[in-house]
């Protein structure tokens, strides 16, 4: 490697983009290659995705990125990767693919998580997870093949989530990290599989398929010949395997500056909210969900709740104006749309409906489960118009995200906003308003990437430890708090009331809608046997 190589390239392996982005070692990025990518769906239920074309994309997506930034094989001193979630990408003992991986948004082991989650044995799995059981995770989709299909797993040599899949492709070593190991099938205190979480899942017997657990922020990997030949880097460069995308992008965000009670939400088609924390801190709610992640902070973890849909919502306000101008042949584009969002919100008056912000098929995940919440707009009348609807689906956003927020205990101190969304300063005062916080944006844009570049970062030595690095990399690229207007803070203390009570009043009706569509979508939908692959 060339005495001169200042670059490091993370890696974030997304569900819909590969990306990889350029960095040199004091944190500026310095160019980006992205090639999309795509999950299967299937009608009973499955997402899956090809192993050997990710790792296709994630190569191209390099080699792209060479084009972008000069002399980038020459120049790199590490790589680190990070990617989407969650899901089984299972291979075989040469390393090859079971099959394709089960992601994410895979939605065939329903009926195990609730068979699971309804046994005792959940509640010693969730204390020491500190995270709820539902349909994304690797624990409940293993659980849901070793009872309809033993042979997917007894095929496989290795269960591995996507980065490690990646990991292995450059490295050739089969291993997972502390984040997904610790909420998946471990204790996020000690940061190691639990036999209690294992015993819990019906997956003792499967234990040899977990691969071993290494920390990038200390150990990393060389690059094979082979990876080095597919990527167009350099053989021996480090590899460093990140955290899951989750901590990454907020770690690049700011969710762990040092100042106790920050937090970070991004706001991107889904809302994910994070605060960091002691591990000994941890508030573990009574309804067993969302999520506790470890950061690659020495005893720092991250609290997580997930809104099914965030922006989702919006996109769904403006598809109707624009099917709507569509059928007068005055169509709009959406980004036109989208540009007159703050326009709209500072032409409407705060807390005059509340909604209900449910709007993803699947219902709602935090901080509570349940598949058949739908959205409401609750106070329509004559008088109201376009934009306080609108304003409306943004409170319904802010109202969601404290929502999560109180379920893992004290509200934070400040909130740090990421996501395209954020970039709305009508948006940002809205959350202010709601939360009753301050609130920054991080000018960050590839926060998932520069996470895992500053474990790459740390652990080649270019920054002693994880402190210093964020103070070079994160610290700088905060925006001014924006603080809320306590005129406003009064009126949205009243609609979160009738939200809280709005939400629980709910459940019978969603209940009954429920029953009523499922004998609709038979009628329309031919019997499905469940297919598993």
């Amino acid at each position: 490697m060339s005495t001169s190589a200042d670059i490091i390239i993370g890696i974030d392996s997304g569900t819909s983009v590969v990306k990889a982005v350029a960095f040199d070692t004091a944190g500026r990025q310095l160019g980006t290659g992205a090639v999309r990518n795509a999950v299967d769906q299937g009608a009973d239920g499955a997402a899956t995705q090809s192993l050997d074309q990710t790792w296709r994309d994630c190569a191209a997506a390099l080699r792209q990125l060479a084009e972008a930034v000069p002399d980038l094989a020459t120049r790199a001193c590490a790589l680190a990767v990070t990617a989407q979630g969650d899901g089984t990408w299972l291979v075989g003992q040469g390393g090859r693919p079971v099959g394709p991986a089960w992601t994410w948004l895979d939605a065939r082991a329903a009926p195990t998580v609730a068979r699971l989650a309804a046994t005792d044995a959940d509640a010693a799995r969730f204390r020491a997870t500190g995270t709820g059981l539902n349909t994304c995770q690797q624990g409940a989709q293993m659980a849901h093949m070793d009872r309809h299909a033993p042979d997917l797993l007894d095929r496989a040599a290795t269960a591995l989530h996507c980065k490690d899949w990646l990991y292995l492709q450059f490295t050739g070593v089969r291993a997972t990290d502390p984040s997904e190991a610790s909420f998946t099938f471990g204790d996020f205190r000690t940061r190691a599989y639990d036999d209690t979480v294992l015993d819990a899942l019906g997956l003792a017997h499967r234990r040899a398929l977990l691969p071993p657990i290494l920390d990038g922020t200390t150990t990393h990997h060389p690059l094979t010949a082979e990876a080095a030949a597919a990527t167009g880097l350099p053989a021996g460069l480090p590899v460093v395997l990140g955290y899951v995308d989750m901590v990454m992008t907020a770690l690049g965000a700011g969710v762990h500056t040092g100042e106790a009670g920050s937090a970070c939400s991004a706001i991107g088609s889904t809302g994910v909210h994070l605060r960091a924390v002691r591990a000994e801190a941890v508030h573990l709610n009574d309804a067993r969900t969302g999520y506790v992640i470890c950061l690659p902070v020495p005893g720092m973890v991250t609290q997580v709740q997930t809104n099914m849909a965030a922006t989702l919502n919006i996109d769904w306000l403006l598809g109707i104006v624009a099917e709507l101008a569509a059928s007068f042949g005055a169509p709009q584009d959406h980004a036109a749309l989208v540009a007159r969002i703050d326009d709209w919100l500072t032409r409407s008056a705060p807390a005059e409906l509340v909604y209900l912000p449910y709007i993803s098929e699947a219902g709602e995940r935090g901080p509570f489960v349940n598949a058949d919440a739908r959205a409401a707009f609750l106070g329509l009348s004559q008088k109201v118009g376009f934009a306080a609807m609108l304003r409306a689906v943004v409170e319904g956003l802010a109202l969601a995200a404290r929502d999560c927020y109180a379920a893992m205990g004290a509200l934070p101190s400040e909130l740090r906003l990421s996501g395209g969304a954020a970039q709305s300063q009508a948006l940002r005062a809205i959350f202010a308003d709601v939360m009753d916080r301050p609130v920054r944006v991080s000018a960050r844009r590839e926060a998932g990437a520069t996470g895992a570049a500053m474990m790459a970062a740390v652990s080649i030595g270019a920054w002693a430890d994880m402190g210093a690095c964020i103070d070079a990399w994160v610290r700088p690229e905060l925006g001014p708090l924006e603080h809320p207007d306590p005129a406003r803070v009064a009126l949205h203390a009243a609609q979160r009331n009738s939200y809280g009570t709005a939400r629980g009043a709910l459940v019978p009706v969603w209940d009954a809608m429920a029953a009523q569509r499922a004998p609709r979508a038979s009628r329309h939908q031919p019997a499905q046997k469940e297919t598993v692959q």
